[in-house]
């Protein structure tokens, strides 16, 4: 029966950001205009890093992954909403949907081992920086890059191939995009196998990144406060700050969805949260890391004047 019922939900209906015709339009205008600059922004920071050979450090190779995570991440959800506003038509097929799920899970995860690596990185920098070039070698730089992808396409897939097994035999409207409390609302089979799986994932890439995120900056705040120079004190304050502020995004809006039962998971909750980490974190992060970044500033002012002097 349970497959029965799996089976004959063929597709999902996405209710939107808002039910008021009137506002479709001015919605429209304003996702497309935040991905454009989503995907512009992190596609600049890429390009300029790959183009600038004083920026081939660690730091800087995973903050290109980064961004190109960010932009895979975009382009996961944002053009489907767009598409949905601009048509009318607001349906998903149940495929469609598992899959929009996955890539939304593996990116996410993506994020939270890099954020992780990067603090790392950091760390070491600031905290050991005699032994810098030793420890983030270019081969440890891909071991810990490679060893993200692979975790987080893994995890990502043991919780899609659980959710495929579910069957949705009430309604099948879901707030704004597949993710994973919305459909466990809508599941009539027994979810706790899958509830569980999801909080081990959860400590496992969530509250450990974290730890070691707050750990590294324990460490690098405490080697900084022995600094006696103050410039040397804003020197290293001015490098970490960015990152602190995109994982304080990052964590602040993912453990308000996440991190509470599914029984109170609440719709207007989510789906402000979501906005905020499928589309403002994303387009707010290559501003956060070039801003406050003199070295990304100058590299972005070079690419843009050897644009434009190779064209005279």
């Amino acid at each position: 029966m349970g497959v029965a019922n799996q089976t004959s939900i063929s597709d999902f209906l996405l209710l939107g950001f808002s039910q008021h015709p009137e506002q479709q339009p001015l919605l429209f205008g304003l996702f497309l205009a935040m991905y454009l600059v989503t995907v512009l922004g992190n596609l600049l920071i890429i390009l300029a890093i790959s183009s600038d050979p004083r920026l081939h450090t660690p730091m800087y190779f995973f903050l290109a992954n980064l961004s190109f995570t960010d932009t895979c991440f975009s382009c996961t959800i944002v053009p489907k909403v767009l598409l949905n506003i601009h048509t009318q038509h607001y349906t998903i097929s149940y495929t469609g949907c598992l899959v929009q799920m996955f890539f939304f899970m593996e990116l996410t995860l993506l994020d939270d081992f890099l954020l992780a690596v990067m603090a790392y990185d950091r760390y070491v920098a600031i905290c050991l920086p005699l032994h810098y070039t030793t420890i983030m070698g270019p081969q440890r730089c891909l071991l810990l890059l490679a060893a993200s992808w692979l975790s987080s396409h893994l995890l990502a897939f043991s919780l899609c191939l659980l959710m495929s097994q579910f069957s949705f035999c009430a309604s099948h409207a879901i707030p704004h995009f597949c993710d994973v409390p919305p459909l466990l609302k809508l599941a009539c089979s027994d979810t706790h196998i899958f509830q569980v799986t999801m909080l081990t994932e959860a400590v496992l890439s969530g509250l450990i990144h974290l730890t070691c995120v707050l750990v590294s900056y324990g460490h690098i705040v405490y080697t900084v406060l022995r600094i006696p120079s103050p410039r040397g004190k804003h020197k290293v304050f001015s490098t970490c700050g960015s990152h602190l502020t995109v994982v304080t995004l990052f964590y602040g809006t993912l453990f308000l969805v996440y991190f509470q039962p599914s029984a109170s998971y609440s719709a207007d909750t989510g789906m402000a949260a979501s906005v905020v980490y499928t589309m403002v974190t994303p387009m707010l992060n290559p501003f956060i890391y070039s801003l406050r970044n003199r070295h990304m500033k100058a590299s972005l002012w070079r690419f843009f004047s050897w644009g434009k002097y190779s064209t005279q």
